[in-house]
């Protein structure tokens, strides 16, 4: 073959390797009917690894309307959202929730901020007299980053509670990484701490904020302020450097939707960014527990942070703190924000039942 040959040969495979190089790989396909298991199966291997199928029927230990929503279908394959449309997605569902929340809750809601730190005022229709030396912190939910709860978290329990709340809009991961969101929290409580008794102030999150309360009571501790009456930790951990059993069980949507193994690697790199997965702030269930105020714990069954949950209320109890736990039969990942669940409203007078509770003392 002449030289000119031998480079127009080279010349069509070069171009040949970049087409396929820019053609999208197929996105995987979600299981259909006909593929999915029909009976239990099981397999562990050597390394104590389970290779399982389950068939689960829904309980009939839950409400209907919570077991219309576990019917509800999902594909467990697809390609992977953006951090784009993970945000879009999650704030055009708040902006529905805050409506339905609002009906059945009356409030009024003001954009302020604190601290210079962006925050949602919730005041409660009617809001007593008695109440109004009194707050409730809220560190919302979204996975550190995007806001899931500070509308979904906030109306309910100033509702139910009948006493104000301020929503941190903390800053967000990727973005603004560890310890960004503790920071911005802290300072908002230290200048609440100017209007309010600490024995008036409550601190509560859920899923993300479940994690960041923790990691802000650690960091309060830390720095010698006066602790809060309570805490609440809502389907959240404490522990970045090991996964629980529940986080390979379950998805968002318990065993709905897509679901990858847990990996080898730490846990939710964007957040935790080069700290220490053991760091007693990053994962107070390294920390001195010691001290903290009464908690409450609520998680449930096809949580996937069900195993953080108790993992973190196990800690508080083995250091003397008065931790309580409740934990749903089979509903998944924070049900509380849905407004058209019975439990989700159970849920929410728990919890602002046990706000009130402490507040009292």
């Amino acid at each position: 073959m002449n030289l000119f040959a031998r480079s127009a040969s080279l010349l069509l495979l070069l171009t040949s390797a970049i087409v396929q190089a820019q053609e999208p790989t197929a996105a995987p396909q979600p299981t259909t009917a006909a593929q999915s298991p029909t009976r239990d199966t099981s397999y562990i291997d050597t390394q104590g690894t389970a290779h399982v199928t389950r068939i689960v029927p829904v309980p009939k230990t839950i409400s209907a309307e919570a077991q219309r929503s576990l019917s509800r279908q999902m594909p467990d394959q697809g390609p992977p959202q953006s951090l784009a449309e993970r945000r879009r997605g999650t704030d055009a569902y708040t902006a529905r929730a805050r409506v339905e929340w609002s009906r059945l809750c009356p409030n009024q809601l003001v954009e302020d901020k604190i601290a210079a730190v962006p925050v949602r005022v919730v005041t409660p229709e009617g809001l007593p007299e008695a109440n109004r030396d009194k707050v409730l912190l809220n560190l919302h939910g979204g996975g550190f980053n995007s806001d899931s709860g500070s509308y979904t978290e906030s109306i309910p329990i100033a509702g139910y509670s009948r006493i104000k709340v301020v929503a941190v809009l903390y800053r967000l991961a990727p973005e603004h990484p560890f310890p960004a969101a503790v920071d911005d929290s802290v300072a908002v409580y230290k200048e609440l701490l100017k209007t309010y008794k600490p024995s008036q102030i409550v601190i509560y999150g859920t899923s993300a904020g479940a994690i960041l309360t923790a990691e802000v009571a650690a960091r309060l501790k830390q720095l010698g302020l006066p602790l809060p009456a309570a805490l609440g930790i809502f389907s959240g951990m404490g522990d970045f450097a090991r996964y629980g059993d529940s986080e390979a069980v379950y998805g968002l949507r318990g065993f709905s939707g897509h679901l990858d193994p847990p990996e080898p690697e730490p846990h939710d790199s964007e957040y935790a960014a080069a700290t220490d997965r053991r760091d007693p702030l990053l994962s107070p269930i390294f920390s001195d527990l010691h001290g903290l105020p009464p908690t409450l714990f609520i998680t449930s069954g096809r949580d996937l942070l069900l195993s953080g949950t108790v993992n973190l209320h196990r800690a508080y109890l083995n250091a003397g703190v008065d931790a309580r736990l409740v934990v749903f039969d089979a509903l998944p990942h924070a049900f509380w924000y849905d407004s058209a669940l019975p439990e989700a409203i159970e849920a929410n007078h728990m919890m602002a039942d046990f706000f009130v509770q402490q507040l009292r003392k």
